[in-house]
């Protein structure tokens, strides 16, 4: 069965016309002969969004009973059912009701796509999961539900629904969005100019970065290499030299003067161990990111070609480098990293050359050909290749200049310059080219430097001696040579694993958790591409030469998995502890206070049903009231225990919705035994706040049963509600003894009763359970004075408007 096809319509705020949109684009559908259903659609009470369902499908909601409400949610089994082509599920970030199958939305529809059924949703910036922080730093509210943006990015078709700000708000001015209840608070708030234009330039750039990944996939997918210049992208070099800051600025106000991007790229070569990093680099590096930069650090024999892979893989339109300070001689024999990247960029990218006035532009590990141990190591295969090519090719033209001047050169002198050719052949390829170079200059001496000439008889017999010891001087020569190139390589080799060996014993001794930390490294180290930690099936190493090295490592990173798992277990153990310890103490404080309820109850309940005692109708009534006061207070008390059970294993579900602060606080008073001296003053024109009904509830009821608890009897208790700001705040007023300023840190803990005097009643649970529910709302519970004594508990909670 193929999987249906996700289309997603993007907003930058509420009231864009996202729900428009996607209604109207199911009813031309529905005009084409596609049979579209509407699986669920949030209107929002909008008149011009309602006249779009025009005479769609609509699948009927399912109804969930959670906590004596009852809640809508789109039903996800009749629309698997009814199979429509389309379905148009509104708010992809919609986090459902606990009962309705899926804990999210964008699970369900991910269920109807796997159905074979084609979707088209709805969301708004800032309910994707990487721009959370962005969204509160710039709105000041936190977005609880969020949908993954791999979600998103993975729909077929992403269509941005946009609006500028100024015309948002005159349809919020309009009435088009909001009750005109809301509107002044909104454009106060939310809606405000600068919040709007900094959302939509978060769904521009988001719906932008997603375009630039499915043209390269495109260019990908039909082997297209050169860049499309469809946006400015500035490649710089860096080096670590001391030129390289200047360089980083250059390329950066070339990049923002084309509102382009910037990245940084470090060539690393790529034979072998890392040598000493630049000690500029990582200036650089940080200098790049600051002006807003990206860095890729890649390996790479040829540094040029490595800059213009990357640049194609960028998709970049200019290239920075800067300027050598060789001399043209060096350049001639090593080769210019500039012209080669110009040669290979082609005419897609340009190439711009800074120049400077330090010296030298590139740190001598990182020239063209790498470090001199690696240019004389025997192991690299390039330096192999043209020690063979010198051995063949360098004997015959040395012996063509020779010749020139045969007559006065003599077979002493020609012995000489063939041995400093052999030298420089083992120098450059090691043992063997210089002993093909060897055998072929006796050869080449024998025929054209010993008479007689062009024979290979030797006439003299100190010209044969010669010729071997030409053979044997060769010979020692190279094969001291060839050590002593290994000798320096084995040498550098352990200078870097020596440094590796350091860097490792300080990350372990250093961190907390260094694993990452390693195995970053580790990458760096070895020039990896990635590295995962994986158990192995068997013993053994596949690498020989960098085996100790990579020993280390291992090591290491067995050390510190096993020190994470202890550390986890350690925590787990002090959980387990805390946990031990709010049993014993739990046990300790109901031993009384559980059995004071229940031996009231018994002595009541064993006199009302006494048939030896006559009992007059009051004392019937004053003990069956004991009995229904006694149960209240063990309902309550039990209560207070398996909500701070919930607390401390974190099992609390919490259902945000818009809450009306008059409803619940009368919902709170009425459930009190004395909410005659409860005085509510709650306005009635605040803005509803999100929190979980019931929840809140019990939260004000604890609160007011604390305060009257301890209150004096014929004083009340106020309940007042004020805004501040895009948050709420309700204060429960007292006019008790007041709580010291050294005693609130305490009173919020549980089992903490202010002078261990609860007036006869309770264990100490009822502010710890209020300030937990709290905190599981997002909001904050505090401690005040209150003025001319007693004490003010303020409960603030985020508006439903923000």
């Amino acid at each position: 069965m193929a999987r249906g096809i996700l289309r997603v319509y993007l907003g930058a705020a509420p009231g864009v016309g996202k729900t428009f949109a996607m209604l109207d684009e199911g009813w031309r559908r529905k005009e084409r002969g596609t049979d579209v259903v509407v699986g669920y659609v949030e209107t929002h009470g909008r008149p011009k969004t309602s006249s779009q369902l025009r005479d769609l499908e609509v699948v009927p909601r399912q109804a969930i009973t959670y906590r004596d409400q009852v809640f809508e949610e789109m039903d996800l089994d009749a629309l698997l059912a009814r199979r429509p082509e389309v379905a148009l599920v509104d708010e992809l970030a919609h986090s459902n009701v606990p009962g309705a199958g899926n804990t999210k939305r964008w699970q369900d529809i991910e269920a109807l796509l796997d159905a074979g059924i084609s979707v088209i949703t709805t969301v708004n910036i800032q309910h994707l999961e990487s721009l959370n922080d962005v969204v509160r730093q710039i709105t000041g509210v936190e977005q609880r539900e969020t949908v993954p943006d791999a979600v998103v990015r993975a729909a077929d078709q992403i269509e941005l629904v946009d609006m500028s700000p100024e015309a948002l708000r005159r349809r919020m001015a309009h009435g088009n969005i909001y009750d005109p209840a809301k509107i002044d608070a909104a454009l106060a708030n939310y809606f405000r100019i600068g919040n709007l234009a900094a959302l939509r330039e978060l769904a521009l750039l988001w719906v932008a970065d997603r375009v630039d990944e499915s043209l390269q996939d495109y260019r990908e997918r039909h082997g297209i290499a050169q860049p499309w210049q469809t946006k400015e992208r500035v490649v710089v070099a860096l080096t670590g030299a001391p030129s390289g800051d200047a360089l980083v600025r250059r390329a950066a106000r070339m990049a923002m003067r084309t509102k382009g991007e910037l990245v940084g790229v470090h060539v690393q070569p790529s034979d072998g161990l890392a040598g000493e990093r630049p000690s500029g680099l990582d200036a650089q590096r940080a200098l790049l990111e600051e002006l807003g930069g990206r860095f890729h650090q890649v390996p790479g024999s040829d540094v040029a070609a490595a800059l213009v892979q990357v640049a194609r893989a960028e998709n970049a339109t200019q290239i920075v480098l800067g300027a050598s300070h060789r001399s043209r001689l060096t350049e001639l024999f090593r080769g210019s990293v500039i012209n080669s990247v110009v040669r290979q960029s082609g005419g897609a990218i340009d190439v711009h050359v800074i120049s400077n006035d330090e010296e030298p532009s590139v740190p001598r590990q990182y020239r063209t050909g790498g470090p001199l141990w690696r240019r004389l190591a025997p192991l690299d295969r390039s330096r192999r290749i043209a020690g063979f090519m010198l051995a063949v090719g360098g004997p015959p033209l040395l012996t063509v200049a020779l010749t020139r001047i045969r007559g006065s050169l003599g077979l002493q002198n020609a012995l000489l310059c063939y041995l400093l050719l052999v030298v420089a052949v083992a120098t450059t390829g090691g043992i063997w080219p210089a002993a093909i170079a060897c055998l072929l200059g006796f050869a080449l001496l024998n025929w054209y430097f010993t008479p007689p000439f062009h024979t290979f008889t030797i006439a003299n017999s100190r010209d044969s001696l010669a010729l071997f010891a030409f053979i044997v001087v060769a010979g020692v020569i190279s094969t001291l040579v060839d050590l002593a190139s290994r000798r320096r390589h084995e040498a550098a080799r352990a200078r870097i694993e020596a440094q590796s060996l350091a860097r490792i014993a300080g990350l372990v001794l250093g961190e907390r958790d260094p694993v990452t930390r390693l195995v970053d490294d580790l990458i760096v180290t070895f020039r990896l591409e990635g590295a995962a930690i994986m158990r192995p099936a068997r013993q053994g190493w596949t690498a020989t030469e960098d085996r100790e090295l990579l020993a280390a490592y291992a090591t290491q990173l067995s050390v510190a998995l096993v020190s994470r798992r202890l550390r986890t277990e350690a925590a787990s153990a002090e959980a387990l502890a805390k946990t031990n310890e709010l049993r014993t103490a739990l046990l300790a404080a109901v031993s009384h206070d559980l059995r004071t309820p229940l031996a009231a109850i018994k002595t009541a309940a064993t006199s009302l049903l006494a048939d030896d005692v006559t009992l007059e109708p009051s004392l019937q009534l004053e003990l069956l009231e004991t009995i229904n006061g006694e149960t209240d207070r063990l309902n309550t008390l039990v209560g207070n225990l398996l909500d701070m059970s919930r607390l401390q294993t974190g099992a609390v579900n919490v259902l945000l919705t818009p809450v009306d602060l008059e409803e619940v606080v009368g919902l709170a008073v009425a459930s009190l035994p004395d909410s005659s001296r409860v005085d509510v003053q709650v306005d009635q024109t605040l803005p509803q706040v999100k929190a979980d009904l019931a929840l809140l509830e019990r939260v004000i009821a604890n609160l007011l049963a604390n305060a009257l608890a301890f209150s004096p009897g014929d004083s009340t208790v106020a309940v007042q509600a004020a805004r501040d700001g895009q948050r709420v705040d309700l204060h429960v007023v007292d006019r008790g003894a007041g709580i010291p300023f050294e005693a609130r840190e305490h009173v919020f803990l549980p089992f903490q009763r202010l002078g261990d005097n609860p007036n006869g009643t309770g264990v100490g649970l009822g502010l710890a359970v209020a300030k937990g529910f709290v905190e599981a709302m997002d909001g904050e519970l505090t401690v005040e004075d209150t003025p001319g004594g007693g004490c003010t508990m303020i409960v603030s909670l985020r508006s439903a408007e923000g």
